[in-house]
């Protein structure tokens, strides 16, 4: 019949097209981005610990110091809240800075340029302010780098007006959102993951060309398997290397009969609420998945949204999936216990379609 005829071909034109699919890193995707935009704009310029000499300290400004030379790539000394402000005062004054923090959570040593003096700016000034200024570098626990090195910060930042606030999962996402960031006249917050650095992802052609861009505010639903409709049992949304996670929980869920319908956010702020409200309208269950703590988190922003537009479509209580309200721990076993894993993921969505496995009483069991 043609529902089989239309998915038959579906299956054969995603085979063709994956077969000849060129993979990029992350690392090489954010690179390009910054490489094509400085070569775009001579007012585009990154600033930061390492992003020089060093080639950066993931690598990412690899090349960069020796194409467009120490003017446009500038090694700073170890003072977040000096080199920050230098790139807010460069913005006034039509530049278009990317500052690098060596990881998301030295920028608490610059929050202040970054809210009080990025964020609020052209709002105070009527719009004659305009702050096109990036802050980007890696966010979130990484892998033994305890409680000081180990905080996500999307809820932080994504709670402020006047910030927008990017978290990039595959090659194209960082590519494609980082181009945006750039040429976007706001203040942008772009929080990427240093263990997504060396991930390899498929790329689409049109990712290759420079002009490419994402829409910051635009979520991606995607799902695990090949259908002519995304998940329909369960919405899980993520973002950052948990969208990894929940692409995978989906794959165990999917075995089960469930179909689980994964929305990758890539902007916490604008959060776009109408792709995720619709998918709960179809779906009627929703499990939110966060690396970050869980009070006043993204995943509770996420529900709330949910509660209030559409609350009379849930079929089950909304499940939140984050963090251990704790700080990061050092040792590796309890490291794995304060994050997500993949089967606290699977177990949410089970519960969620009414589908957990009963406990049995000890006297039964006996």
């Amino acid at each position: 019949n043609m529902n089989q005829f239309l998915l038959g071909s579906r299956v054969f034109a995603s085979r063709s097209f994956s077969s000849a699919a060129k993979e990029m890193t992350v690392r090489d995707a954010l690179n390009s981005a910054l490489d094509e935009e400085m070569s775009a704009d001579p007012k585009v310029f990154i600033m930061g610990e390492e992003v020089g000499e060093y080639q950066g300290a993931y690598k990412i400004t690899k090349g960069l110091l020796d194409k467009y030379g120490p003017e446009r790539v500038l090694d700073t000394p170890i003072t977040e809240a000096g080199f920050a402000g230098i790139g807010v005062g460069a913005a006034y004054h039509g530049l278009k800075p990317i500052i690098e923090f060596m990881t998301f959570n030295f920028s608490m040593q610059a929050i202040d340029h970054i809210i009080n003096s990025a964020a609020k700016s052209n709002y105070m000034s009527a719009g004659q302010i305009s702050v096109p200024i990036v802050f980007r570098g890696p966010n979130g626990a990484a892998a033994g780098v305890g409680a000081q090195h180990s905080q996500c910060y999307a809820a932080w930042y994504g709670a402020c007006p006047g910030l927008k606030v990017l978290a990039p999962y595959s090659s194209e996402d960082a590519r494609g959102l980082l181009k945006s960031a750039i040429r976007d006249p706001d203040p942008v917050v772009f929080l990427e993951n240093e263990l997504l650095y060396g991930e390899s992802f498929p790329v689409s052609a049109e990712c290759f060309d420079s002009s490419f861009s994402l829409p910051i505010g635009k979520a991606k639903a995607s799902s695990c398997f090949l259908s002519l409709f995304l998940g329909k049992d369960v919405t899980i949304t993520a973002f950052s290397k948990m969208v990894g996670y929940a692409l995978k929980a989906a794959e165990i869920l999917a075995k089960e009969g469930i179909t689980a319908e994964v929305i990758n956010l890539r902007s916490i702020r604008p959060l776009d609420r109408p792709t995720i409200n619709a998918s709960v309208r179809k779906t009627n269950r929703l499990v939110t998945v966060e690396e970050g703590f869980p009070q006043h988190g993204v995943g509770a922003e996420i529900c709330a949204s949910v509660v209030e537009e559409s609350f009379e479509y849930l079929d089950a209580p909304v499940e939140r999936i984050s963090g251990a309200d704790v700080p990061m721990p050092y040792a590796a076993n309890l490291e794995r216990m304060a994050v997500p894993q993949i089967e606290d993921i699977v177990r949410a969505a089970k519960r969620a379609c009414y589908r957990a496995a009963k406990s049995v009483p000890m006297a039964a069991a006996a």
